[in-house]
């Protein structure tokens, strides 16, 4: 799939090509990258992002997938009409956006996921149980958390679900910028990205 604001076949589309909202979080480029190296992507997948945010992770996996089937579940209604706005931006057709909060409007959606990605909601551990017990086997979860309340929820909830494979990568980014005169590197809030197999 091809997209005049990004013609490329890698991703990492730079952050300012994206619409964004005051207060809303976006998906920076390296952390993406990084994030959908962990999701083990096929091209036809059933992809899962709850918590979509901005819309970066579903633009991003539409143009690498396009036969792909992804959902973009986002609990505030304005936030769900940006992922939508940054899908039309970048032609992106295949990316169903789910205004609702997770896990209750997680139940109407028939297509079982092959990956799935929880990158925010309130009753995490919740998200994480329903979220296992859809995906389907041998298929990939990966999670984010930033502090180590949620990481630590993140991983006892992954244990007791008996995952296998479980990673724990910490994002340390930096990025040269210009402060007046001068050029300084400016690090990006570490991320840490928790990611494991379902097999049964």
């Amino acid at each position: 799939m091809n997209s005049p604001l990004w013609q490329y076949r890698t991703p990492g589309i730079p952050d300012e090509l994206f619409e964004e909202l005051p207060g809303i979080p976006l998906t920076k480029r390296e952390i993406r990258v990084l994030l959908m190296s962990q999701l083990r992507l096929k091209t036809d997948a059933v992809f899962w992002d709850i918590g979509a945010g901005t819309g970066t992770i579903p633009v991003e996996v539409g143009l690498l997938c396009p036969d792909s089937q992804i959902f973009a579940i986002e609990r505030d209604e304005e936030v769900a009409s940006l992922i939508q706005r940054n899908c039309d931006r970048f032609l992106v057709k295949n990316v169903t956006v789910i205004e609702g909060s997770a896990p209750e409007c997680l139940e109407p959606l028939t297509a079982q996921p092959d990956c799935i990605c929880i990158e925010g909601g309130r009753s995490l551990k919740t998200i994480l149980e329903v979220a296992w017990q859809r995906l389907n086997n041998g298929g990939t979860l990966v999670a984010t958390a930033t502090n180590f309340e949620s990481l630590y929820t993140i991983s006892e909830c992954l244990a007791d679900l008996r995952m296998r494979n479980i990673e724990v990568v910490q994002s340390a980014i930096n990025r040269l910028e210009n402060r007046g005169i001068r050029q300084v590197f400016a690090a990006l809030d570490p991320l840490f990205i928790i990611s494991g197999t379902k097999m049964e």
